[in-house]
């Protein structure tokens, strides 16, 4: 079989300098979604400042996020190569430890700017999902987690654009396209939350019915990917996650593990969306008549 030509993964080159397109699609992510924070923000009395510094405080911190979640759950490699634990352009960002860094910056963030922590994250939430919908194009580019060995029968079965196919083929093996499982199930999410709004449900519940659609697809898409980071569980809880990820050998076959049983992101993944389920009926059922709604008018109440 021969090799297939695949897209080059540096878009600029000046002498020693190299722009990657890695690096042009995540900042493309982020730009639009600050757009879209700051359009929805405006709506609400907040002004644009506040977007702009709240990036600041948040991208450094969902870096850190990632690279701290990451390399703690690849102690035993770096634990011998710690000159590697700052080495992130050698690979190495888990989304979750990024979500994790971002949201402990935004909550002393809107303490220091005396603003509800819930009303600003259900602003943000629309734009965090489809900045991950974009953001997967930058690992597509890179050749970067996909899934298990396919055919390639088994793409244009799917009728995927032939540079896509193209692009999965890696060293004459074709592989699970899961950067585009996830991107179309976030941007199908991205318009779920964007009619949530109109629907103007209360406080949170837009972040909150983030994380559960978010988390809901993560859970199935992980399940295939081959580069998971893994540890090793008790027996009831791999059978748990199995059964649970069961309906998708109808179609499809789980990725390999390189060690361990149990895929983190997929045990994070479940309990991120029965914590947002907990959350929103809890809340109802609580005190529903005293929360107010998405839509109501700007309050200086941290919470």
């Amino acid at each position: 079989m021969g090799f297939a030509q695949v897209l080059d993964p540096v878009a600029v080159s000046l002498g020693p300098i190299q722009i990657h397109w890695y690096g042009i699609i995540m900042g493309s992510a982020v730009l639009f979604g600050l757009w879209l924070a700051i359009r929805e923000g405006r709506r609400h009395g907040f002004d644009s400042e506040l977007f702009l510094d709240l990036i600041i405080w948040t991208i450094p911190a969902a870096i850190i996020g990632a690279r701290l979640y990451y390399v703690a759950f690849e102690w035993g490699y770096y634990s011998q190569n710690p000159g590697d634990i700052l080495a992130i352009w050698k690979g190495g960002l888990a989304i979750h430890g990024g979500l994790i860094g971002a949201l402990l910056a935004a909550s002393v963030f809107v303490k220091k700017r005396n603003i509800s922590f819930l009303h600003l994250t259900d602003i943000v939430a629309p734009s965090i999902i489809i900045g991950q919908c974009i953001g997967r194009w930058g690992n597509f580019m890179n050749q970067e987690a996909h899934g298990g060995e396919v055919s390639r029968s088994f793409l244009e079965g799917l009728m995927l654009p032939e540079f896509i196919i193209e692009q999965m083929n890696i060293q004459g093996i074709y592989y699970h396209p899961t950067f585009l499982y996830e991107s179309l199930w976030t941007f199908v999410g991205f318009g779920l939350l964007l009619l949530l709004r109109r629907i103007n449900p209360r406080r949170g519940e837009i972040f909150f019915t983030y994380l559960i659609w978010y988390s809901l697809g993560r859970f199935f898409i992980e399940g295939l990917r081959m580069d998971s980071l893994t540890f090793d569980g008790p027996g009831w809880l791999v059978s748990l996650i199995n059964g649970l990820w069961s309906p998708m050998l109808v179609l499809f076959e789980p990725g390999m593990m390189a060690d361990g049983n149990i895929r983190i992101a997929q045990l994070v993944s479940l309990a991120l969306v029965l914590l947002g389920i907990a959350w929103i009926v809890v809340r109802r059922a609580w005190g529903q008549s005293r929360e107010p709604y998405y839509n109501d008018k700007k309050e200086s109440v941290a919470g």
